[in-house]
């Protein structure tokens, strides 16, 4: 095993072990944003570079600083090493250059967005953003375009982290898709427009970290905190059959998801007959309510009094009464 230090927090994991993977295991907030990694996929990460820390000691025999901040999901861990995430103002200040990079030509339409309220890159332009930008040329804009019956391509919002590309590689056996062109010209495309159709194609949905790969079926229906999350099963022979119901009310299921870790990676992938095509409540099984971050955006669903009059979850509202009333008589 190897001991390292991050941001004053000893940890110790086994050889091969990535810095961010390291991060990962103690938690909280010393762990950096991911764009691009995700552990379920081969050969991910090492493209956003949002990832990136300050490694002040790169091991116990050459304690010397690594001389540039370096990306932690490809860094392997060493003994002894000593590494600044959020301790570092410097390196804050180079995670918000790089997420200023990231919105050069990715618009801020959040308001109309399906992935406001869940979205990675929202939650960096937050934390790091800055309220003017530099950049003074035309930003790349394209059409929105159908990949598939069920999937609407808005490559104005892509920022080429590749999860979708290898999300198709790797779970499914005929990818069609892929990232046309070079440099400032690059763009997820299919060649010859063809549709991408595989039962497992609708992942790429959940992998995408940003707004560009939406579920047709759910477009514009809801924001994700007027819905309640709720896991499910159901008997599939292609997939496992888990999954994160989006519900309104107790009989409407607005969406289905993979269930997400905290990380946001899904857990389990799933086919295209349980995302797209079971929307009946008789078709699950509901296990119980999604354990959902009390800081998510999501959450707030659950605040009765921040509620609009018109989305009051009735049963958070039983569940409040009856806590004043306990009160009340101790």
């Amino acid at each position: 095993m190897i001991k390292l230090t991050i941001d004053g927090i000893e940890v110790e994991v086994e050889p091969g072990t990535t810095i961010l993977n390291a991060a990962r295991k103690i938690g909280g907030e010393i762990v950096p944003p991911a764009m691009c990694y995700y552990s379920k996929l081969k050969g991910s990460g090492g493209k956003c570079r949002t990832c990136i820390v300050k490694v002040a000691q790169g091991s116990a025999k050459d304690p010397r600083p690594m001389p540039k901040p370096v990306a932690s999901c490809s860094t392997p861990v060493q003994e002894g090493m000593v590494v600044l995430n959020i301790t570092s103002p410097e390196l804050l200040e180079a995670r918000k250059g790089v997420v200023e990079m990231l919105l050069i030509n990715h618009p801020l339409d959040c308001p109309i967005c399906d992935q406001a309220g869940e979205c990675d890159l929202q939650n960096l332009a937050y934390e790091h953003g800055v309220a003017k930008t530099r950049y003074e040329e035309p930003r790349r804009t394209f059409e929105k375009i159908d990949i598939g019956p069920n999937i609407q391509l808005h490559m104005t919002r892509c920022i080429l982290c590749y999860r979708c590309v290898q999300t198709a590689d790797q779970i499914t056996d005929n990818r069609v898709h892929g990232v046309l062109g070079r440099g400032d010209t690059a763009e997820i495309g299919t060649y010859i427009a063809n549709a991408i159709d595989n039962d497992f194609s609708g992942n790429m949905i959940d992998v995408c970290p940003v707004g560009a790969l939406t579920d047709k079926t759910f477009r514009f229906k809801s924001r994700v905190w007027y819905v309640d999350p709720m896991d499910a099963h159901r008997n599939c022979q292609k997939c496992s059959g888990k999954v994160a119901l989006w519900m309104h009310g107790k009989t409407e299921i607005y969406r289905v998801t993979g269930r997400k870790d905290e990380f946001g990676e899904v857990d389990e992938f799933i086919c295209n007959e349980c995302r797209f095509e079971k929307k009946d409540i008789n078709d699950w099984t509901i296990e119980g309510p999604r354990k959902i971050n009390k800081t998510s955006v999501i959450s707030q669903n659950h605040y009765v009094l921040k509620a609009p009059p018109h989305r009051i979850n009735l049963n958070s509202v039983e569940m409040v009464s009856k806590q004043i009333l306990t009160e009340g008589k101790e």
